[in-house]
């Protein structure tokens, strides 16, 4: 089955991508919720990387050739990553889970903070996945949505599964098993990153927010609402909120979903679609409530204890970073047991204690505890079941579907 890619993103596609930029997950620092939006977000210049490397088509065959891998020979592993995204030492010189894999394995880990959004990032490494060639990297932690097109295009590796005993045993089942990735045969998420509901307890005269319909209709709301410009996030609430599942959207859901968005606009309960720029409004209560990233509210109640959070009964949004094999990467053996290890529960919650993200990793909450027990307790590290069978993800979209979609939600948002 040939999957065939655009050149370069629709123009709905590069608006999109420059709000995130400006002010949406693309415009945070990474401890405090970056991640790129649904087509990523553009750094300084990446419009142009973009548009001067076409994506040809490929051909999907279970994923790439098998590629000779020297992980025996050569006891290294390269790996990419976000900034600020892993443990680090007091002097902040090392990151102490990898001076361990060091030293039980032998295998030295080349660390490197080269990712600062996925568009930028998948500009760098097109050219040598298009040709056949390896990319220099052993190990890459991208979002859902360039995790997916990579595996349609086969330029990743898959994974064998023999070296994974920890990731496939403690593997959280609410990630198991992406329609872009079933069962995790190339992929593994490195966190989650859930979109819930917020609102300030004193703007809200002590009454808990726990709804799209509230924000919607609640009278006593009216003008104190906001939305996220990210699509997914807003779109995908509300369908939750509609009895609908993201995972399963048609065209005519996704419309019924934006005429009842457009209603909140139309009648101004509504105030305003923003990126990271509701934590100030909500901190100062000028924001009643609104469709929040859960990564902002850690950060913010520990300033404000009057900011709360809900899990709507409807559901949740949540999306994911996740760790891949570039195809023909030179140490594959290597990079898959950096994997499993990050599987191992002292491991994870030594993450998790540094990041603050949702953990992938399952029975990680008596090692957290050991390191800190508030962190432990907090469902937005560690969800508990009933939390965790709440989360949603929206489905992958065609490039024809997501810029239908796009240009249908720019036009509601004002973009």
């Amino acid at each position: 089955m040939e999957h065939n890619e655009p050149d370069r993103l629709s123009a709905a596609q590069m608006a999109a991508v420059r709000r995130s930029l400006a002010n949406g997950r693309g415009a945070l620092s990474r401890r405090s919720l970056l991640r790129a939006s649904g087509v990523g977000a553009l750094a300084a210049g990446g419009a142009g990387i973009l548009s001067g490397c076409g994506i040809p088509p490929a051909k999907r065959e279970a994923g790439a050739a098998a590629s000779s891998d020297y992980s025996d020979q050569e006891k290294l592993i390269n790996f990419s990553n976000w900034t600020e995204y892993i443990d680090i030492s007091e002097d902040e010189k090392s990151h102490p889970t990898l001076v361990e894999f060091n030293k039980r394995t032998g295998i030295k880990v080349k660390y490197t903070e080269d990712i600062n959004d996925n568009v930028e990032f998948f500009g760098k490494i097109q050219p040598q996945l298009a040709a056949g060639q390896d990319t220099g990297r052993d190990l890459i932690n991208v979002t859902d949505w360039l995790a997916a097109r990579m595996i349609r295009l086969g330029w990743v590796q898959k994974l064998d599964a023999s070296l994974l005993p920890h990731a496939y045993a403690n593997l959280s089942p609410q990630f198991r098993s992406p329609d872009w990735d079933p069962g995790r045969a190339y992929s593994y998420p490195w966190t989650g990153i859930p979109a819930v509901i917020a609102y300030n307890i004193k703007a809200t005269r002590g009454r808990k927010v726990d709804s799209v319909t509230q924000l919607l209709d609640d009278p006593t709301l009216k003008g104190r609402v906001s939305f996220l410009t990210e699509m997914r996030d807003t779109v995908g609430l509300t369908l939750l909120d509609m009895g609908k599942d993201p995972a399963k959207v048609n065209d005519a859901d996704y419309d019924a979903a934006i005429n009842r968005l457009q209603k909140g606009v139309d009648k101004k309960q509504i105030r305003r679609f923003t990126g990271n720029d509701y934590t100030s409004d909500l901190d100062k209560g000028d924001i009643a409530a609104c469709v929040a990233w859960a990564g902002d509210l850690i950060q913010l109640q520990v300033d404000n204890p009057d900011i709360r959070f809900s899990i709507p009964a409807a559901g949740y949004m949540t999306a994911t970073d996740n760790l891949l094999v570039p195809a023909h990467a030179r140490h594959q053996k290597n990079a898959t047991r950096l994997i499993d290890y990050y599987y191992e529960l002292p491991v994870a919650a030594q993450l998790a204690a540094y990041i603050n993200y949702v953990t992938p990793v399952a029975g990680v909450a008596s090692e957290l505890a050991k390191i800190d027990p508030e962190l432990a307790k907090n469902p937005l590290i560690i969800p508990d079941e009933a939390m965790a069978a709440k989360s949603h993800s929206f489905r992958s979209l065609s490039s024809k579907e997501e810029t239908a979609y796009e240009e249908k939600f720019a036009k509601l948002i004002g973009a």
